[in-house]
């Protein structure tokens, strides 16, 4: 198993043990051969004799493989062992890809149920946050720049609803990749009957592939492995802004440092967002596994092997990667500390700038031209600025705004709530 056992966890990494893999094997093996029994084409004895002794033994798979140089060759031969005389009638018409490609589809799907449960797990936590947090105000930013007031909830909406849309992206991407095939050397059935491949296919919960060659296509690997890359991208996306918001100038939400932990072997008073850095780190593995796999779209002719040493790494690694990416992440959101009081310091930091296009309008609303109204704003927001004088004390100062606004309609127009009226209606599109 490439992945190191540091950002591994139990459960997918056994899905990708060897043991696991080659008990994938046997389950279509077996399967082909009962196919073959109904067909008449080996003894039912023979079936009941493969049923009953076939068995994995990965020491015994090495040791002839050693000789063979060829894992299923080494796999069927040491079935053939076990089984004894009998063990003939295995893989009887079956080609390597028939058992290879099979059982990929099978650990994929799997490994897409894991994910798809962690995602549940996410999306149940950034839930959570959105409602507790749907009326915590804080500045929105575009371009790293204080924009509007938006509320942190809302940001917690947007992630709930990005990643119900990876989600749905994973299950089609599930259903895509769920093809399995026995239809031998070119995918022309010559040797082997076509109920053998829907048979197996029925029974182990996969469709067969409607045309094949020696392979399943790898287009349908291809959207699996971009898909990954995908919700990857998206944990990239929010463990930025994580980082972001918790630098020392910002401070508006930190993650949860416990009791002991050490920040900096340098500096003891450092509270580092390493969580939130390993999540960005590992979402680059990820998306160059997605890399790998178009590559494999590519193969000569009815197959050519250079896709096998690609899968036999992107394929554990990435799922075990976003794995334990969306546990992490997921730790981390359940955990968060959020400081409301810090968000409004910095909202109101600017002098009440963030009203500068509310004034705008009114100002065009009430009769003045757009460039008049914009000019005027724009030249009192950016003394506000420069002078780090109040933005309000300004335009009661200014002639246009006096001739078209009276001091109601601009203490209307300074009330952070203006900014918030369709809180309800987003929440309501997005939760319904």
């Amino acid at each position: 198993m490439p992945v190191i056992p540091r950002y591994s966890r139990e459960k997918m990494a056994a899905l990708w043990s060897r043991e696991n893999k080659y008990r994938k094997w046997l389950e279509v093996e077996i399967a082909a051969s009962e196919a073959m029994a109904r067909l008449g084409k080996i003894p039912a004895s023979a079936l009941e004799a493969i049923k009953a002794r076939a068995s994995v033994d990965v020491q015994r798979i090495d040791e002839i493989e050693e000789v063979t140089r060829h894992d299923v060759i080494a796999f069927v031969t040491s079935l053939a062992e076990a089984v004894g005389p009998e063990g003939r009638f295995i893989h009887m018409g079956l080609t390597s890809s028939d058992v290879l490609d099979t059982a990929l589809a099978l650990l994929l799907a799997e490994a897409a149920q894991i994910l798809l449960d962690d995602i549940d797990q996410l999306l149940a936590v950034l839930k959570r946050l959105a409602f507790e947090h749907k009326n915590t105000l804080m500045i929105g930013r575009s371009h790293g720049i204080h924009a509007e007031p938006i509320t942190f909830g809302l940001k917690m909406a947007l992630w709930y609803q990005e990643m119900q849309r990876n989600r749905e992206r994973l299950l089609r991407a599930k259903e895509n990749v769920s093809y399995g095939k026995i239809s031998g050397a070119v995918g022309t059935f010559a040797f082997i009957d076509p109920f053998v491949e829907e048979y197996v296919c029925q029974k182990l919960g996969l469709k067969p592939a409607p045309v094949s060659s020696q392979i399943v296509q790898r287009d349908r690997h291809a959207e699996y492995f971009t898909t990954l890359a995908i919700i990857a991208s998206s944990l990239d996306k929010f463990a930025q802004e994580i980082r972001l918001l918790q630098r020392t100038e910002v401070r508006e939400a930190e993650e949860f440092f416990s009791t002991g932990q050490k920040g900096s072997s340098a500096m003891p008073h450092k509270r580092n967002p390493v969580l939130s850095e390993n999540v960005s780190g590992l979402s680059r593995l990820v998306r160059s596994y997605a890399v790998a796999a178009l590559e494999d779209v590519a193969l000569w002719h009815e197959r050519d092997i250079s896709h096998s040493s690609v899968e036999r790494v992107i394929a554990p690694d990435a799922t075990i990667v976003l794995d334990f990416m969306l546990a992490r992440f997921t730790s981390l959101m359940d955990r968060l500390v959020v400081y409301p009081e810090r968000m409004m310091a910095n909202l109101n930091m600017t002098h009440g700038l963030i009203f500068s296009q509310t004034v705008l309008l009114a100002l065009v609303e009430k009769g003045a031209t757009r460039e008049d109204a914009y000019a005027a704003v724009q030249k009192h927001a950016m003394r506000s600025w420069q002078e780090e004088t109040d933005f309000r004390r300004l335009l009661d100062q200014d002639e246009l705004v006096q001739k078209h606004l009276s001091k109601k309609e601009l203490d209307d127009i300074f009330n952070v709530g203006n900014f918030l009226t369709r809180l309800d209606y987003i929440f309501r599109r997005v939760f319904g």
